[in-house]
């Protein structure tokens, strides 16, 4: 072990940094020979060193006494200054148990005996506790006096720590240049060093600082890695990091996963009582739970929060909480909660640069203070607010530009009003742009959806069609006009699904064989986690589609009509482009038509089930029957003299996003496509071509049936089927342990002359491969949608689960996609009508047109539908004529295959197979 006179013992502190678990043997054993040879000086550094080990592996009591007996052992040997450094690190470990002002007194005793870059360090420990007190000039102040001297000192173990405290006290001051180059030379030094936790805890401050910036594929990056290091060093050093990962969760609006994190934050701070953080963890649930709805435990944990930060005196972390209580308070109806109240808070967030918060706070000042009438009290804060809207994250701007919007609209300005507001889209659009992943930009939607709602709410009020329906396509959908940007040949993505695909096979077969799995579910659960972060780290951004301008939407159309549903303020309007016109109508109140959706799969379910009890089914059916034709009147009839009796393009909002259209009566035996925005239907009908009409003329087409019915072009050379690339190509495969997928698989391939992939041969990767370019895709399996996490939403293959994430990894899309599975139709819906899920994902890839049920259907019952609906193909129907024509034929045999044929909607734009 290298010393040095000025500071013997260097390796151990050296390693205390680096590797703290190894350290507490070395060290305990350097301390028992240091004492055995009276080397009092070396005990007491390795004393130190056992303290600065202990801070980060055991717990802060142990810290303690190993650095009270440093302290001890440095005044036995007559070494001021060595008891000095451990008062310096006693010092921290008040700190991070929350009692400041012991901790600035021992730092005050320390300097009594400490010189050069004694007192550097001394400085340097000073600036941390006022960091810790968000007081950041003083903390600056202090740095400014420590890093000369430790660079003169040469002194780089101290400097790497300085530099990247100092670098997050340049992020708190928005300085992010600075705070960068700080963390990349402490990283550097780290490096350099042989420093493993330390650089771990770089990493963790890059992520910090990636987050404060709105950077959050770099942001999930760092976190992750300096996660792995200090799981693997097993540090106390993972509460922070969890912390950050929750913050920076609630800033990409993945608020599930913010409350899950969160927890995690609160326990592991309590179990490693790291008291200091326990304040901040509370604060976090609190946010969580506000954005959640649960305002009575986020007033309950922000109160908590805030008492603790108080104990600890540290004021400007105790108004961030009043603020999340204030607001939970006030969106919990609670009458106490006065504007005066909001603005002093506003005012203190200001001061203490916490400007996102601040925003918010002026923003909610002037909603309470426009419910009482006042409306210049109101204006006031409105203008305040909207002075942060030039600098800082995305998610300060763009509420900072809708307060201006709502400055510019107060004074009459109503064309700078949207000025302002597509400003804050816009601005909103080049963050999304950066996050790559496509649950991050589903959920990042949500910061943008009341700017969008107010530049809708002035379009109807202006009465301007045009202008509602360009606003209606700024909060629709917008994630699914980005594509997916994974690379496709990703080795590990593909290993770590492969995986995955071999845990969830294993779980089914030890459920059916009455085993436990309870470790496979862990590891599932474990791989899903690794693979979606995985993703979201590599994923790239990209290009966001404009709004179609009406006019080009209008000729796309050509024969068709386009509907466009809308709700505001719990008023339901629909938008119709017909022959180019614009047109508008109030439907009427929200409240009622979502009732009636609700009665819909309910009824249809009952009337499904051949085994039911006697009258059930025609129950069921009157049911179905009064909700459908109330619903028609209520969202169809109104549009009669406007759409006629043209094919549909339906672009639906809220609760009839998952309504099987073809109940209604105006829609039954219509040729109707959905689609989630008009841009969309617009972007996916340009991509290929107009498709024929329902009832013009199919051409040349072959029959069904025959030796040759429906047989597709084939490249030269090769074998029509699965597997063989080009144009033409046709996939029909069926998934296991669904009854009637194989029949229905081979009599679809039986009708375009190909063969079909069934049992063993109908594995992931197969049906991926032959996905890969197929001009149409049919698949016959279970399918299932996953709530929390709609990217692991999945159809069961021979193999395991093709998931979104394996279908990301398309080359080229298929352009016609058949899903047989329940529920592989209906989406995820997160703020915004932004959403997630199988079907959704093709769409957002490029696949022009989907077949699928929107809810659960009858294993058995989709095997007529289905070949009834290819023959209607094969002969060149369009699929949106076919499917309703097959809906049609089969609803003539029962109810129960009447349900399920309902259940199946055509979404996307309308596609014709080649002749």
């Amino acid at each position: 072990m290298s010393q040095s006179p000025s500071d013997p013992g260097a390796e151990l502190l050296r390693l205390a940094e680096s590797d703290p678990a190894r350290l507490m043997v070395v060290a305990a054993g350097a301390a028992r020979r240091a004492r055995d040879e009276g080397d009092l000086a070396l005990a007491s550094v390795a004393a130190r060193a056992l303290g600065i080990a202990a801070l980060h592996v055991t717990d802060l009591h142990v810290a303690a006494r190993h650095l009270r007996e440093s302290i001890r052992l440095a005044q036995r040997a007559g070494s001021p200054e060595l008891a000095a450094e451990a008062r310096l690190r006693l010092s921290f470990v008040w700190c991070v148990r929350g009692r400041m002002e012991q901790a600035l007194d021992e730092v005050d005793r320390a300097l009594r005996d400490l010189r050069g870059a004694g007192r550097a360090r001394a400085e340097a420990q000073r600036a941390v506790i006022y960091n810790h007190l968000r007081r950041p000039d003083e903390a600056l102040a202090a740095y400014r006096l420590a890093v000369p001297a430790l660079l003169q000192a040469g002194d780089h173990l101290w400097l790497q720590r300085v530099l990247s405290n100092r670098g997050i006290v340049h992020g708190f001051r928005n300085e992010f240049g600075a705070a960068e180059h700080d963390l990349h030379e402490a990283e550097r030094l780290c490096r350099r060093l042989g420093l493993d936790l330390s650089l771990a805890i770089a990493w963790q401050n890059l992520g910090w600082l990636s987050a404060l910036r709105g950077e959050v594929p770099a942001a999930l990056r760092y976190l992750d890695m300096a996660e792995q290091r200090f799981r693997g060093l097993d540090t106390h050093q993972l509460c922070w990091t969890l912390a950050d990962r929750t913050e920076l969760l609630l800033s990409a609006g993945l608020i599930a996963e913010a409350r899950e994190a969160a927890e995690e934050t609160l326990a592991e701070f309590g179990r490693r009582k790291r008291t200091v953080g326990v304040p901040e963890a509370r604060l976090l649930l609190a946010r969580t739970a506000y954005l959640e709805g649960d305002h009575e435990q986020a007033v309950r944990e922000a109160r908590r929060a805030a008492l603790g930060f108080g104990r600890q005196h540290r004021p400007e972390w105790a108004v961030a909480a009043r603020f999340v209580a204030l607001r939970s308070s006030a969106a919990a109806g609670t009458p106490r909660v006065s504007v005066e109240r909001v603005e002093r808070c506003a005012a203190e967030l200001a001061a203490a640069r916490l400007l996102s918060s601040e925003v918010e706070a002026r923003m909610l000042a002037a909603s309470l203070a426009m419910e009482r009438g006042w409306d210049e009290r109101a204006q006031r804060q409105l203008e305040l607010a909207a002075r942060r809207r030039l600098r800082g994250p995305a998610i300060q701007r763009v509420p900072a530009w809708h307060a201006e919007a709502l400055v510019r609209l107060a004074r009459g300005n109503r064309r700078g009003a949207r000025s302002a507001l597509r400003t804050a889209l816009r601005v909103h659009d080049e963050h999304r742009a950066t996050l790559g992943a496509t649950d991050l930009r589903a959920h990042a939607s949500g910061f943008r959806v009341e700017a969008a709602e107010l530049g809708l709410r002035m379009a109807l009020s202006d009465g301007r069609p045009e202008e509602v329906l360009a606003w209606a396509e700024q909060g629709r959908a917008r994630h699914l006009l980005m594509k997916p940007a994974r690379p496709p040949n990703d080795p590990r993505l593909a290993g770590a699904l492969a995986e995955l695909r071999i845990v969830v096979a294993d779980i089914a077969r030890r459920r059916g064989a009455g085993e436990d799995f309870a470790a496979l579910t862990e590891r599932q659960v474990k791989l899903e986690r690794e693979i979606r972060d995985y993703c979201r780290h590599h994923a790239e951004g990209a290009a966001l589609a404009a709004p179609v301008p009406h006019r080009e939407l209008g000729r796309a159309l050509g024969e068709r009509a386009l509907v466009e549903f809308v709700h505001v303020d719990e008023v339901v309007h629909a938008i119709t482009v017909v022959d180019g016109r614009v047109r508008l109508r109030e439907l009427g109140p929200l409240g009622p038509i979502r009732a009636l959706v609700e009665r819909v799969p309910f009824a249809l379910r009952r009337m499904a089930r051949r085994q039911s009890l006697p009258g059930s089914q025609d129950a069921a059916e009157l049911l179905l029957r009064a909700s459908a034709e109330r619903l028609d009147a209520l969202l169809m009839r109104p549009l009669a003299a406007d759409v006629g009796d043209r094919p549909l393009v339906l672009v639906p909002s809220g609760p009839v996003q998952a309504l099987p259209w073809s109940v209604l009566p105006s829609c039954a035996g219509r040729p109707l496509c959905l689609s989630p925005s008009a841009t969309l239907w617009h972007a996916g009908n340009q991509a290929g071509g107009t498709p024929r009409l329902a009832g013009e003329q199919a051409g040349e087409a072959p029959r069904p049936g025959g030796d040759h019915a429906g047989e597709m072009p084939r490249p030269a050379g090769g074998q029509a089927g699965a597997g063989v690339r080009g144009p033409g190509r046709v996939l029909a495969a069926a998934g296991p342990g669904l009854p009637g997928a194989r029949a229905e698989a081979e009599g679809v391939a039986s009708i375009h002359s190909v063969p079909a992939l069934v049992d063993a041969a109908a594995g992931t990767e197969a049906v991926l491969a032959a996905l890969d370019g197929a001009r149409l895709a049919h698949i016959a399996a279970h399918g299932h949608v996953h709530p929390t996490n709609p990217l692991f939403s999945s159809l069961r293959l021979a193999d395991g689960p093709l998931t979104v994430y394996d279908v990301e990894r398309l080359r080229h899309p298929p352009e016609i996609v058949i899903l047989a599975a329940c529920d592989s139709g209906r989406f995820v819906v997160r703020p915004g009508d932004e959403l997630l899920g199988l079907s959704a994902t093709f769409l957002a890839l490029g696949t022009r047109t989907i077949v699928a049920p929107v809810l659960s259907i009858l294993d058995l019952e989709s095997t007529t539908l289905m070949i009834a609906l290819h023959k209607l193909l094969a002969a060149g129907h369009s699929t949106a004529a076919a499917l309703a024509q097959a809906q049609q034929q089969v609803a003539g045999e029962d109810l129960a295959a009447y349900a399920v044929a309902a259940g199946f909607v055509c979404m996307g734009a309308d596609t014709t197979l080649p002749s």
